[in-house]
């Protein structure tokens, strides 16, 4: 059996580090929404055709066809570098692949290009006090009053509400309709009146949450995705990119590199930490799980350009997988820097910003949120594997 994967895509390889080996220097070390270094960066990234690569260009993408192959090595490639992919968050990998697949023309177009160049920061109006891994029972209202949705309620847990433009926020538009049923999916912007932001500072002590409350907040009716009622339907479509989102094996593998490099460089007793035997183990074996990961996220591509396998199952395991995987590999960075792991803030023996203490603490808060791993281990045991409904509160 040949592997080789032939002189076309190694050309392309070629291609991909002569753009890196030129262009390096103009990119971010980590690509921020509103930041115009970051932006610049994205526009370059698309123009070449390693950013929105398959996105048609009437949009705002590159417009290329797809190719596992060529998606796969520029991932390597940019990992191995450890250089910015370009932006990313809630607008580029959950709302617009879910316009491309549900919204209509007219809200591609709007859209699509001015989010993907980072013009556009979205945030996420989902879960509610009461409603988080049982998002159906929202309690947030819209009611429509001639050409206007009149919202009334409140969302928490809104990752980058503080800074963003626009949100897609799921409300009750039928209030008598069974809890799955009667949910609308609505965009709006930001700084319409009668939204009010309140931030939740989490255990990284930054900003990354926010409670946002809407009182009589006025948005045209025609600023809905699907039909109304039908926003389940729309929100379980960002929920599978958002899953994916929250799992990047391109990201993990940029940061295992990260961490390969610093165990090579902190020495314990005059020994490199890398040189440890039980330090080493820990290392194999989240570089076995990475692997893991990204040829799950290649099973998961696969099935997107032939529409007859089915990945459900490699899908349903990609937040469980990716998000405990990250918290592991930045743990043992932690502990590789022994004393100096322990450093947060503004400790002058903080190594990399801090970087390795704040993806420690971020990861965990992400292993509750977009589902909890425990409700995750529920859907792929019951739903993945047909074993059997774990019984619930109430019942014999």
């Amino acid at each position: 059996m040949d592997l080789n994967i032939g002189p076309q895509y190694e050309a392309f390889r070629a291609e991909v580090l002569a753009f890196l080996a030129a262009h390096r220097d103009k990119a971010p070390a980590v690509s921020r929404p509103k930041d115009e270094k970051s932006k610049a960066w994205q526009r370059l990234l698309i123009e070449h055709g390693y950013a929105a690569r398959t996105i048609p260009r009437e949009y705002g993408g590159a417009g290329l066809e797809p190719d596992i192959l060529k998606s796969r090595i520029i991932a390597e490639e940019f990992a191995r570098a450890r250089v910015s992919p370009g932006l990313g968050g809630q607008g580029i990998s959950m709302l617009v692949p879910t316009l491309l697949e549900v919204g209509t023309e007219a809200q591609k177009r709007q859209f699509i290009a001015s989010t993907l160049s980072g013009d556009t920061v979205w945030c996420q109006g989902y879960s509610e006090p009461g409603a988080g891994s049982d998002l159906a029972s929202l309690r947030t209202r819209a009611v429509l009053d001639g050409d206007q949705w009149v919202i009334n309620g409140q969302k928490i847990w809104t990752s980058t509400a503080h800074m963003a433009d626009w949100i897609f926020c799921l409300v009750r538009t039928e209030p008598d309709a069974p809890k799955h049923r009667g949910i609308s999916f609505l965009l709006f912007r930001m700084d319409t009146p009668g939204i009010e932001i309140r931030p939740l500072v989490d255990m990284t002590m930054k900003r990354n949450f926010n409670e946002v409350f809407f009182t009589d907040v006025r948005v045209p009716k025609d600023q809905i995705v699907g039909r109304r009622g039908d926003g389940w339907m729309v929100a379980n479509v960002i929920l599978k990119n958002e899953r994916d989102s929250l799992a990047d094996p391109n990201v993990a593998q940029a940061r295992l590199n990260a961490l390969s490099e610093l165990m090579a460089t902190q020495q314990v007793d005059g020994e490199r930490v890398i040189d440890n035997p039980q330090y080493l183990d820990r290392l194999m074996r989240i570089q076995g799980r990475a692997m893991a990961m990204q040829y799950n996220d290649l099973r998961v591509l696969s099935s997107k350009l032939n529409p007859g396998q089915d990945a459900s199952l490699a899908r349903m395991i990609v937040k469980l997988q990716g998000t405990e995987l990250r918290h592991d590999l930045e743990g043992l960075a932690i502990d590789a820097m022994g004393e100096e792991g322990l450093a947060f803030g503004s400790n002058p023996h903080l190594q990399d910003e801090g970087s390795w203490q704040h993806h420690y603490m971020f990861y965990l808060g992400l292993i509750i949120g977009g589902g909890t791993s425990q409700i995750q281990k529920n859907i792929i045991s019951e739903r993945g594997l047909g074993m059997p409904r774990e019984p619930r509160a109430g019942e014999a």
